[in-house]
């Protein structure tokens, strides 16, 4: 809530958290100022009685702004960076060619709603890119919604031991059901690995429940916010950020005018 001010009777109410008077001299407020006062004080026990039964006061919505990103804090992330920033593809397989002009990186939570978004909406739209040698796409983890997503990407990790990355990935995008409710569970990421054509589940299996890419995880997580990442899924095209699950023409229009350049 914006800082209000009556300007005859220097009633001031800031943030919407508290009320304080300030009079234009060391005069008494007299019966007009009291007035003005009594019905300042009034509004105001209003106000703060009908945001507390409205739900629990003035907590900031932490599940992600409109855009479709899902943030990390209560704070709006910090705006878009005006020049292109240098990202790496990270440690994880690459699809498409390595000398292609645009490389386009990702940096995402498995547990992310709207990254499952921009999986389902935005990813088969490069495929023509990929096919053609136009573009590189790579993965990184931005795990940060709670323990499901550290676990579920170590088990992605896990997966990639055995070439098997980009198929475990496509699988937890699509039985997402929830942030840390148990969808993925170790149990339940044992059991996508049981989807996949010829993984090892004994070698897959072990490396899950060790949690032997944790130390991994982390450093991309901690990579993501050193390059200006603040919430999910935040991708670079030629280092030029996009927040969001934004529709797929707002990457094409990017693409297409890097591939002219």
């Amino acid at each position: 809530m914006n800082d209000k001010q009556n300007e005859s009777g220097g009633v001031k109410i800031e943030e919407a958290r508290e009320v304080t008077i300030e009079s234009k001299s060391s005069q008494s407020l007299g019966v007009p100022g009291a007035i003005v006062l009594g019905s300042a004080l009034i509004a105001a026990a209003i106000y703060f009685g009908f945001a507390n039964l409205a739900g629990g006061g003035f907590l900031p919505n932490l599940g992600g702004d409109t855009t479709g990103n899902e943030t990390t804090g209560t704070t709006p992330p910090p705006a878009a960076p005006t020049s292109p920033v240098d990202v790496t593809v990270g440690d994880l397989p690459v699809i498409g060619d390595a000398s292609a002009p645009v490389v386009i990186v990702e940096w995402a939570d498995f547990q992310c709603p709207f990254c499952g978004r921009w999986h389902k909406d935005v990813r088969p739209g490069l495929q023509e890119y990929l096919d053609n040698g136009q573009v590189q796409f790579a993965y990184r983890d931005f795990a940060f919604l709670g323990q499901e997503s550290n676990d579920s990407a170590n088990a992605a990790r896990c997966a990639n031991e055995q070439g098997k990355f980009w198929q475990y990935h496509d699988l937890l995008f699509e039985n997402q059901n929830g942030e840390n409710r148990g969808a993925f569970s170790k149990e339940n990421l044992k059991g996508f690995g049981r989807q996949i054509t010829g993984l090892n589940l004994n070698q897959f299996n072990g490396c899950v429940d060790s949690d032997k890419y944790a130390d991994a995880v982390e450093a991309d997580t901690a990579a993501g916010r050193a390059a200006g990442v603040n919430g999910t899924p935040t991708t670079f095209v030629n280092g030029q950020v996009v927040n969001g699950a934004q529709p797929f023409s707002a990457f094409k229009t990017i693409i297409d005018a890097e591939l002219t350049k």
